[in-house]
């Protein structure tokens, strides 16, 4: 007979004592690496560490936030999608992984079918913002002017496939008018000039305007949800100030890469789950202008199921645009 401990270490070698370590909770033995594909201090990033500090706290390991930012967030994603399927490198990503496929016609990875779902995070308005001195004082006057100027507008976004640069093209169809639009490598150097009054417009998430527009630094139109924001009461909605049917809000979720074991979907999943249940999680978002999903919409098979849904309702209007990225 041969002896169980030398039986194990067989078995270990040849990769098939992973499964049982699985069952018995043994993941995460390490700290996790958090992916967030834009760089720090944007809205994504924002999201990332809240969540992922409490997160930590669930899984007893430490998860630390890695910014690799750059080609509309398809960098980081492209890394995680090539990272070995442990668990280890997991990313946060937002609408832009429901807008990737069609907005990149070669990529290193699979957009689609290159990761896991692990679960949403949160649904985050947008606003529409502008320079303090524009000369508009409500969205009805913005929009006259950004139709009357065209080109001559400046509209900025945080690089093809942000989530501002999303609500910039349907702001741009909802008005049916075309301005310039002027990409940055990222959400922070594009409010720095807003702030600044380099460019005029920009429609960028509550989770990185909020603060802005409280301060007065920018001013601020309208907000993109049907409803008004408890953290911005004043602020009406698209709808109300006069621009019908243009809503559009940032979801976040969580992926790992293609093979990761569903044990460890499901693990990272709880935690995702008792992050969002946490007290100082759900204060911080609602001072943001948002509010974690459901704990249903914090699994694996939902997060999948809406994030297809997303790649199918993009597809037309990037096309439409004609706006893509090689």
């Amino acid at each position: 007979m041969i002896p169980r401990r030398l039986l194990l270490a067989a078995l270990g070698t040849l990769g098939l004592g992973a499964a049982p370590a699985l069952a018995q909770g043994a993941f995460p033995t390490r700290p996790i690496s958090m992916v967030v594909p834009f760089a720090a201090g944007g809205p994504t990033d924002t999201v990332a560490r809240l969540v992922a500090e409490a997160m930590s706290k669930d899984l007893g390991q430490t998860i630390v936030v890695e910014n690799v930012g750059g080609a509309g967030g398809t960098l980081g994603a492209s890394r995680v999608a090539q990272a070995r399927p442990d668990g280890y490198q997991i990313l946060m990503h937002h609408i832009g992984m429901g807008t990737t496929p069609s907005l990149y016609r070669r990529l290193s990875y699979d957009p689609v079918n290159g990761f896991e779902t692990v679960g949403l995070v949160t649904e985050v308005p947008m606003t529409v913002v502008a320079k303090k001195g524009i000369a508009a004082n409500n969205l009805a006057e913005l929009v006259a002017l950004m139709k009357k100027e065209g080109t001559g507008i400046n509209l900025a976004n945080a690089g093809i496939g942000a989530a501002s640069h999303l609500c910039g093209l349907l702001l741009q169809t909802a008005m049916q008018t075309q301005v310039t639009t002027v990409p940055y490598r990222g959400t922070g150097p594009a409010i720095t000039d807003l702030l600044g009054g380099t460019v005029d417009v920009m429609c960028d998430q509550t989770t990185n305007t909020t603060e802005q527009i409280k301060a007065g630094g920018i001013r601020a139109f309208a907000v993109t949800t049907r409803e008004r924001l408890a953290a911005l009461p004043d602020l009406p909605t698209a709808n109300e100030a006069g621009l019908p049917g243009f809503e559009v809000s940032v979801w976040h979720g969580i992926y790992t890469p293609r093979g990761t074991p569903d044990a460890v979907n499901q693990r990272l999943s709880r935690a995702l789950q008792a992050a969002l249940r946490d007290e100082r999680v759900i204060g911080r978002f609602a001072e943001l202008g948002t509010t974690p999903v459901s704990q249903e919409m914090a699994t694996p098979e939902a997060h999948r199921r809406y994030w297809q849904a997303d790649i199918a309702k993009w597809r037309p209007i990037i096309q439409a645009a004609g706006q893509y990225a090689d």
